[in-house]
């Protein structure tokens, strides 16, 4: 049975997105089949697959309804046809990856969940809590896939809410400044609250065609993003708030996850993890590199020598860079395997 990470902020602009991907590519580096689902209405995590394809993909008739909101189609508008596997799109540098994509207008589902989740006993609304994970379920199977890793929106919606609580881990994105340490605070009660909702209510969809997946997501740990370096450590304004971020995480949201059992037993997180505050990476901000991998249609650290659009020192300046993220994405992902075993 496949893995499943997702990944989940309530503040905006923590690069999400761009972790997913980079995970992502880089466990189907190490030669794992992938699963990238796209469960955020903007459709970033598609609009980076599908690249220049992205708008032919939502209007041709053989690809428009391969996506996330499509696929769920038959539970939320009473269909009487089962949840199928739709076809997943993978990039062309990367077979290992397959992307369940998005769709822009998926929150329209919301409401309807809500109402579900909510009001267990009118048996038309049973299948609709059990249906999102249905589908990935079906496209695991259909694929072979061994991990799976599920993009979210920052909102807290019911949609966000469900595929949380159908997933196997969780990853929080952050950013070292004061907001983010503030919605680490927050996830203290957004999480056990709920993972209160599942364990109160598990048995009740369980005799579904769509029953929930069983259990609660475990905590994997945060990774921090997005600053500038000097002199080979974070600049000034950054480094007191990532040891913010490290202390709160440690002290108030990790305690509070294994309340709640959204966490491993503690001897599952290696002590070196613990010591820093959970954090498996401090990953500087792309620079540069960024628009050329958007160009390539691969993430930074896939980029070749003749698409970094650069000469001389500044080539090789861009080189060491490139190869600092690809170890660092490594790192993040081969410690995440390491918990996700």
């Amino acid at each position: 049975m496949a893995k499943r990470l997702v990944l989940f902020n309530h503040k905006g602009g923590v690069s999400k997105t761009t972790t997913v991907y980079n995970v992502g590519w880089m466990l189907a580096e190490l030669g794992h089949r992938v699963l990238l689902v796209d469960a955020d209405p903007q459709c970033n995590l598609s609009s980076l697959i599908l690249g220049d394809a992205f708008d032919e993909y939502y209007l041709n008739e053989e690809t428009r309804l391969q996506n996330i909101k499509d696929g769920v189609a038959p539970a939320f508008k009473g269909k009487p046809t089962p949840i199928q596997p739709v076809i997943c799109r993978q990039p062309a540098r990367q077979a290992n990856v397959y992307l369940l994509a998005g769709h822009a207008t998926l929150s329209e589902y919301d409401a309807s969940l809500t109402f579900a989740q909510n009001s267990n006993a009118l048996a038309t609304l049973q299948n609709l809590p059990g249906a999102f994970h249905e589908l990935i379920h079906q496209v695991e199977i259909a694929n072979q896939i061994e991990y799976t890793i599920i993009d979210l929106n920052p909102g807290l919606s019911a949609i966000n809410q469900n595929l949380f609580l159908n997933a196997d881990f969780i990853l929080i994105p952050t950013n070292p400044d004061p907001f983010s340490i503030m919605a680490l605070q927050t996830l203290e009660s957004i999480f056990p609250r709920w993972a209160n909702w599942k364990t109160g209510n598990e048995s009740a969809f369980q005799d579904s065609a769509y029953p929930l997946r069983q259990g609660l997501p475990k905590f994997a740990g945060t990774v921090v993003q997005r600053f500038n370096m000097r002199k080979g450590r974070a600049a000034a304004p950054y480094r007191d708030n990532i040891v913010e971020i490290k202390n709160v995480t440690r002290d108030r949201l990790y305690p509070a996850l294994a309340k709640a059992g959204l966490t491993l037993p503690d001897g599952n997180y290696p002590g070196e993890l613990r010591t820093n505050g959970f954090c498996l990476a401090e990953i500087p901000d792309f620079g540069a590199l960024l628009p050329r991998s958007y160009e390539a249609g691969v993430p930074v650290f896939a980029l070749r020598n003749n698409e970094l659009g650069a000469t001389g020192v500044v080539l090789e300046g861009s080189i060491t860079k490139r190869n600092q993220i690809h170890s660092q994405i490594s790192d993040v992902a081969q410690a995440l395997r390491n918990l996700m075993h």
